[in-house]
This record gives C-alpha cells, sequence and structure tokens, in this order.
C-alpha cells in the first residue's frame, strides 16, 4: 500500500537540516521540500514545477496555494479519517492560508520539517490539530 511507502519514505528523511526551498534528503528541506522529496522516491518525478516562495508567503494572499496544489495531485480524505502516511495541511491562523505539511507518523506523531529544526517526529498535540486545514492521501 502506498501509505507504507510513503511513511518508509519519510523516516529516511529524519534528520535531514531544515533548508528553505531545499527538497533533498540529507542535505535540506523545508516541509514542502520534504513532500517533494518523498513523491520523486515514490515515482521519479514531480508532479509540477514548485515556483520560488519566500518565507512570509502566505501572510501576503488569500487564495489557497498548497491545498490546491495537493487536491491537483492528492486525493482529498477527511481529516478524521488521515491514516499514517496521509499528508495534513496547516495553517497559523484562522484567516490565512495552509502553510505547513506534515506526514501523519501514527495517530499522535506527525513528521515534518520546520525552521530551526531538522526533519523531526513530533507530537500531534491539540495545538498542531487544531490548525489541521486539510488531509491528502498519495496517489495508488
Amino acid at each position: 500500500m502506498r501509505r507504507g511507502q510513503v511513511l518508509e519514505e519519510a523516516r529516511r528523511w529524519i534528520g535531514t537540516p531544515y533548508r528553505h526551498q531545499g527538497s533533498r534528503l540529507g542535505v535540506g528541506c523545508d516541509c514542502l521540500g520534504l513532500l517533494r522529496g518523498i513523491w520523486r522516491s515514490l515515482y521519479r518525478c514531480e508532479p509540477e514545477a514548485v515556483p520560488a516562495y519566500s518565507r512570509d508567503w502566505a501572510e501576503a494572499r488569500r487564495d489557497e496555494p498548497l491545498l490546491e496544489a495537493a487536491r491537483r495531485h492528492m486525493t482529498e480524505v477527511p481529516v478524521q479519517v488521515a491514516m499514517p502516511g496521509d499528508v495534513l495541511a496547516f495553517r497559523w491562523r484562522r484567516q490565512l492560508p495552509a502553510k505547513h505539511l506534515a506526514i501523519l507518523a501514527d495517530g499522535e506523531t506527525i513528521i515534518h520539517a520546520y525552521e530551526g529544526h531538522a526533519v523531526a517526529v513530533s507530537p500531534l498535540v491539540p495545538a498542531w490539530k487544531s490548525r489541521i486545514a486539510a488531509a491528502f492521501q498519495f496517489p495508488a
């Protein structure tokens, strides 16, 4: 099943340093780069070119580029039934676009890259859960 492969690949990235716009295992990645790297490992390509983006890109817009891209290439699933290996999208504030991505590792942890930290496993605490905007499954 694809979820198992996604989770296995995500675990390989643990410890990869944070690097804005990066997407290389062991070299550096941000949260989008982690997903791009997993995608390349599974499908041997990227689904589309990613334009350059600033660290504060979401604060300057009102559309949902991350969610729109995920919907073009993945299957959206209800957040309540997301399973390990699925992608979770988070928004920092209710009125802002989703800006962060993670892989659900189990019902209680996520694998993600965030500024100042290497790719890590973090507890899916209530503060994270309250920010989930959507969940997606990689294509089979």
